[in-house]
């Protein structure tokens, strides 16, 4: 529709797609370099500090990549702490006195972005190292190899495809980016998107970006298939021993100590320092009647997407496990492939379709009976919810068919041969079975529901803010402090997701003190 395609092609596309290039790569070699560096440390010696840092390292995960960018605004601007000590130590009088790195760039977003998504590598790099087989690694060394050389030539390869899904798990969420992009000046495809349809009222424009965004996506998921190459690498032998660790000590082993805290430092610890500052700052922020409003609003969206997006994320798994054809399991793989689409590309592709419905059944009901429907799809929160269910769909259907694993088909058909029902067997068997990894999948899902910036900005309804873009909206306007209790709730409440996940990473180890065929 339009006729802005030409124009977008000669002017907008290159600058965005070559910005949107540049800095997935940046991300990609530093959230690689430092996940999987500081998982092998972690997982392979001894050293100060070395069981803190185990759950340290996931903390970033927490911190939403807009927060943190608005975080680092707050420490690194002109008037922030660190330029303020510089110029009272050495006693600079201004900014022409003293050289200060441009932190609003691609450099400085790739710097951000890398603190905060570097745990998808260190999850799944530190899930990999503990499964390896110690014999492959001692025998490595029986042949001389350093331990360097073990990592390199030995772990590393072996780790490949987790290294590739960890680091295409990070350039997604580098491409749904929208705040922290557009406050550091980055112009990428999906901040592109949002400008050209709400600056500049362009929806046939900023449709024609996101299909080059989906080709960006798919093109990403194709490299991270590629890369792995079909590899599989498992155990030859039944009999699993736990890892041993060696240690490090003197300058070595604080030298991995410092190797394991500098991520810490960079992607939790001074954000989360700014956000406490903040919110004793403007304390009275916190305490208004707005604030709650606001909370409220983040809780019930958040809970809603969860209750649905669970209720359909169990009713594709059941399909899945009494009717496994491939069209249902088809029909599964192809439900969860909104979690790979930004959400800015998902909020254009609800609000288009839903939009033509709204002003064709108004239309007819007008001509018709001479009343007006107004906006029912498009015009309240049902378009953000469905969205959230689009967006986080992939989420619930892994927990809950993580869940249905552990189920014994037996268990079904010694149901069935007892008279019971489909229903029956789903309510009556399989939901206490379930329970667990239900909840799991709605605490996930509601807490990247609380966490979602792009399509929550584009599709809520008039005078109705969430947390998020509350965040969003003060920083817009300077006033970052004003936020930092919507900004400390949703980091406290994305806590518990990270810290439980690295939990059931860190005791899966075969042969191990908490692991599946430990001798305890």
């Amino acid at each position: 529709s339009g006729g802005a395609w030409p124009h977008l092609l000669a002017t907008v596309l290159p600058h965005s797609a070559g910005q949107t290039l540049i800095l997935m790569a940046g991300v990609a070699v530093l959230t690689l370099t430092t996940g999987a560096g500081s998982a092998w440390l972690v997982t392979m010696y001894r050293f100060p500090g070395r069981q803190a840092f185990d759950w340290l390292l996931v903390l970033p995960l927490a911190m939403p990549t807009y927060i943190t960018a608005y975080c680092y605004g707050e420490f690194l601007d002109y008037t922030g702490p660190l330029q303020s000590a510089l110029r009272a130590m050495f006693g600079f009088q201004d900014s022409r006195d003293y050289w200060f790195p441009e932190w609003r760039s691609t450099g400085g977003a790739i710097f951000i972005l890398s603190a905060v998504l570097y745990p998808y590598v260190y999850l799944t790099a530190r899930a990999s190292f503990l499964q390896q087989s110690v014999c492959v690694l001692e025998v490595a060394r029986t042949l001389g190899r350093s331990g360097a050389n073990v990592f390199f030539s030995v772990a590393l390869p072996l780790a490949r495809p987790a290294l590739a899904s960890g680091v295409a798990l990070a350039l997604m969420e580098t491409i749904n980016d929208i705040g922290a992009v557009e406050f550091l000046g980055v112009k990428t495809l999906s901040a592109t998107v949002y400008a050209t349809w709400l600056q500049r009222s362009d929806l046939g424009g900023a449709a024609q970006i996101a299909l080059v965004v989906i080709a960006f996506v798919l093109l990403l998921v194709g490299l991270e298939r590629a890369s792995r190459m079909s590899r599989r690498f498992h155990h030859t032998s039944i009999r699993y021993r736990a890892l041993e660790r060696q240690s490090l000590t003197g300058w070595r082993g604080w030298a991995a100590a410092a190797g394991c805290a500098l991520p810490v430092l960079f992607g939790f610890l001074i954000p989360a320092g700014v956000l406490v500052d903040a919110l004793f700052t403007s304390p009275q922020e916190t305490a208004g009647s707005a604030f709650w409003r606001t909370a409220l609003n983040s809780f019930g969206l958040a809970g809603a997407a969860a209750a649905c997006t669970v209720m359909l994320a169990w009713a594709l798994s059941f399909a899945a496990r009494i009717a496994p054809s491939h069209a249902v399991r088809g029909a599964v793989r192809v439900a969860g492939l909104g979690y790979a689409m930004p959400g800015a590309v998902i909020a254009l592709g609800v609000l288009i379709p839903f939009a033509a419905i709204d002003n064709g059944v108004d239309a007819f009901m007008r001509r018709e009976f001479e009343v007006s429907t107004g906006l029912l799809l498009s015009g309240g929160v049902f378009a953000l919810i469905f969205a959230y269910c689009v967006r986080f769909l992939a989420v619930a259907i892994g927990a809950v068919e993580s869940g249905y694993q552990q189920l014994s088909p037996n268990i079904d058909s010694a149901a069935r041969t007892l008279g019971a029902s489909v229903r029956r067997i789903l309510f009556e068997i399989h939901a206490p079975l379930l329970r667990p990894a239900v909840g799991a999948a709605a605490l996930l899902v509601f807490v990247d529901a609380m966490k979602e910036l792009p399509a929550t900005l584009l599709l809520r309804p008039f005078n109705f803010e969430t947390l998020a873009t509350q965040i969003y909206i003060f920083a817009s306007l300077e006033q970052f402090e004003r936020s930092a209790g919507a900004a400390i709730m949703i980091v406290a409440l994305g806590l518990l997701p990270v810290l439980l996940l690295h939990r059931a990473i860190a005791s899966g180890r075969p042969g191990g003190a908490h692991g599946p065929l430990s001798q305890n």
